[in-house]
């Protein structure tokens, strides 16, 4: 005979597994007609509750699940660092959790390491949440949120500031009197390139100005850099700013192909330093980003809540420094 579980009480109800827990734990924070409606299912099925059903915030499993995209690995290194060497300091384990490009329902993936028996999740996520996080607020476990700014009581979040970093950059140029500034998608962070754009459409505003100059480009396009060395042939900017290393690399090889000299005849800025940056020539000018410090402050962040539920400050925002090199002028 098959075992009911929790998931099949949460099928029956038409309700989320956190809206299960609960009500199983007690929780006030459920419609009267909702906590109907699973206690229903409840006696329907003949579920009886195990220990980690009833209670997982009871349960100190000393393990954290870290949620983190596959396509994110290559320049995250540093931050899964930073998360890992705090939580041994406060002796946890993190118990790494990856999700393939293409996933977008992630209630159903927190569902499953919850289900793992965890004392708190960690979400790794370049993609917008904001659909994600109401269902994210349900559940009664500590989480934290990296890569996005989370407006929710029940989650708190550390993210890099690329906003206020475009809208000094730009006021920068603007105030040199350059308007030709170009701003490159990024389809592989979304919210980085979402924050470039808002602080430099920002930054614009402010001086009387509209901002749009944003250059996107076909999914179907597998090389930036091909898409780029057509683009040059008539196309210039004063300054070009990308997100990724890989980016700033497409912009320089087919900027010179087409007899466009850097920076003499257009700018560059990465917004994300790295190895690479330094190493070409010229030296790209970019924004080194703390990304240990980042992993660090969200488990800190965790820990915190794992003890005091009542966390005021849940929202870390941190700054990248600007490193001037030889893509831009002095």
């Amino acid at each position: 005979m098959k075992r009911i579980t929790i998931y099949d009480v949460a099928k029956e109800a038409g309700v989320s597994l956190a809206t299960v827990s609960r009500v199983m734990n007690g929780s006030d924070a459920v419609k009267s007609q909702t906590k109907n409606k699973v206690e229903e299912a409840i006696t329907k099925l003949g579920y009886k509750p195990n220990a980690i059903a009833q209670g997982l915030a009871l349960q100190r499993t000393t393990t954290i699940g870290l949620i983190f995209p596959n396509s994110a690995f290559a320049y995250n290194e540093q931050l899964i660092n930073g998360l890992c060497d705090v939580a041994k300091i406060y002796d946890y384990t993190i118990a790494l959790h990856t999700i393939s490009e293409g996933i977008t329902n992630i209630q159903e993936v927190v569902d499953e390491v919850i289900k793992s028996r965890v004392d708190g999740v960690v979400i790794y996520s370049d993609k917008p949440l904001d659909e994600s996080t109401k269902l994210l607020d349900e559940y009664a476990i500590p989480m934290v949120v990296i890569g996005n700014k989370v407006a929710s009581n029940a989650i708190a979040s550390a993210y890099i500031n690329y906003e206020d970093a475009v809208i000094e950059l730009c006021e920068k140029y603007l105030d040199k009197g350059i308007k030709d500034i170009m701003i490159m998608e990024d389809r592989k962070n979304e919210n980085v390139t979402s924050a470039m754009l808002k602080g430099a459409r920002s930054c614009f505003e402010s001086k009387g100005l509209v901002f749009n100059n944003y250059l996107e480009y076909s999914s179907d396009e597998r090389s930036t850099y091909k898409y780029l060395k057509d683009y040059f042939e008539t196309h210039k900017h004063q300054l070009m700013i990308v997100n990724r290393d890989s980016q700033a690399l497409a912009v320089l090889n087919a900027a010179r192909e087409n007899g466009i000299k850097i920076p003499e005849d257009m700018e560059l800025v990465c917004m994300t330093d790295s190895k690479f940056t330094s190493m070409v020539r010229p030296e790209i000018s970019a924004y080194t980003v703390p990304s240990y410090d980042l992993g660090a402050v969200s488990m800190r962040l965790m820990t915190k809540m794992l003890k005091d539920d009542s966390v005021e400050d849940k929202e870390k925002v941190l700054n990248c420094l600007f490193l001037e090199r030889q893509t831009t002028k002095r």
